[in-house]
């Protein structure tokens, strides 16, 4: 007889192969949009259809916050996503991550899967991201060793780590950041791996920098980035090589590429993003201006806990300074002898006591051992009979007639002879 299942277990066994199954886990699929609705939670629902077929999407509200237009009902689109089924009404739908207009071109179709890839590897999880510094120990300008960096100027010279930035000495995107750095954090000092941030060189520059930047330890903080352009500009920070570089650093990294619209792939992987590179520098060091407030604060914090701790010293110095041990030091050392003769009178009081106890006790148990001791019994005129071996005779049966016996009295022995019994 064949085995009967329920709905529910029918579509939790298709949902799980699914799920198993790794082409329907990161797809693109191209089509138009139809009966686009968006719901009040911020979560967006539609049908994906082309000719001759339709599939049901939603796209929850954390990945349409992303989107960089508005969908519409009758728009050309690229989907991507996964394929899933809905155990509640056992219908599967495509779980959309992004949407791209159709037409244009083939790097935003390569951003998509790409973008796909990195992300079922983890490489966007959230727990992958590392804290920055609060403070980078030191900020250096120039790595000499570097071949890129020889552009700069021989004023750029080595110190100990602290932040470093990989992009283009020559680009405007340096010196804004410089700019904020000297002006936010006089302290700091930056070190400059200087690299292409644009052509066909570019990707393997800047992923290079970050792993010598990380195999010497060369700072606690890196930012790389560029300023705005269009995608072809920007394509270097797209690339997977710098990507993986970005994912294997040891050393924190803040993605700064172009304007606030501007997304890359190197945003998603770095530990954190900035909308553009001055607002990296914001990110990277603290405000000296709020650093000299916070400090300002708590000098008078420290002062007035320090008044009133010397207040309270004063005080108790003044409480000592009158107290009877210190007016006289000899009425102290007699206080210690009347309470040692009283401890003394103490000690040997208990001790007598411990003593007359002990005592009673002791006649108390020897009127009792004595009460109980048969030569109490033998002074009332009793004896006790032993045979030859020295046992007591308890009956006459253990007798016979010419047996030598021993009889204990209160005060001696007799020794005699068993004649009658």
């Amino acid at each position: 007889m064949a085995e009967i299942f329920e709905v529910s277990q029918i579509n939790e066994y298709l949902r799980q192969r699914f799920e198993a199954d790794e082409f329907l886990g990161s797809l693109l699929i191209r089509g138009e949009l139809s009966n686009y609705k968006i719901y009040p939670s911020g979560h967006h629902y539609f049908t994906l259809k082309d000719s001759q077929s339709a599939i049901r999407c939603v796209m929850f509200k954390g990945s349409a916050m992303r989107l960089r237009f508005r969908p519409e009902t009758g728009m050309k689109v690229i989907a991507g996503g996964r394929i899933a089924v809905f155990p509640r009404d056992g219908a599967y739908q495509l779980y959309c991550t992004s949407l791209t207009p159709e037409g244009v071109g083939d790097l935003h179709v390569a951003f998509e899967q790409l973008k796909l890839k990195l992300q079922a590897e983890g490489l966007f999880a959230r727990e992958r991201k590392q804290a920055l510094p609060r403070f980078p120990h030191r900020l250096r300008r120039l790595c000499p060793c570097f071949p890129a960096a020889r552009a700069l100027p021989a004023s750029f010279a080595l110190c100990p780590r602290g932040l470093a930035i990989i992009t283009s000495a020559a680009g405007a995107a340096l010196h804004d950041m410089l700019r904020i750095l000297r002006k936010r954090y006089p302290l700091t000092e930056v070190k400059l791996l200087g690299v292409r941030v644009q052509g066909a060189e570019a990707p393997a520059e800047i992923a290079g920098a970050i792993r010598y930047a990380n195999r010497w330890e060369l700072a606690d903080l890196i930012i790389t980035g560029r300023g705005g352009g269009s995608m072809e500009d920007l394509w270097a920070f797209n690339d997977e090589r710098v990507a993986r570089a970005i994912a294997d650093s040891h050393i924190p990294v803040i993605s700064a590429v172009g304007h606030e619209p501007d997304v890359t792939i190197s945003d998603f992987v770095a530990d954190l993003r900035a909308a553009t590179p001055s607002n990296a520098a914001e990110l990277a060091v603290p405000d000296q201006t709020e650093l000299r407030q916070h400090l300002a604060a708590q000098r008078a914090m420290l002062l007035t806990l320090m008044t009133r701790r010397l207040k309270q010293e004063r005080q108790r110095v003044a409480q000592l300074a009158g107290a009877r041990a210190l007016r006289d030091p000899k009425n102290y050392i007699d206080d210690r002898r009347m309470q040692l003769d009283y401890t003394q009178r103490r000690l040997i009081a208990a001790s007598q006591r411990l003593v007359a106890q002990q005592r009673e006790r002791f006649v108390r148990l020897t009127s009792k051992l004595d009460a109980m001791s048969p030569l109490k019994v033998l002074s009332r005129g009793y004896s006790m009979t032993f045979d030859a071996q020295g046992h007591v005779v308890r009956s006459v049966r253990t007798l016979s007639c010419g047996d030598r016996i021993t009889v204990r009295l209160a005060d001696g022995r007799a020794s005699a002879e068993v004649r009658e019994i």
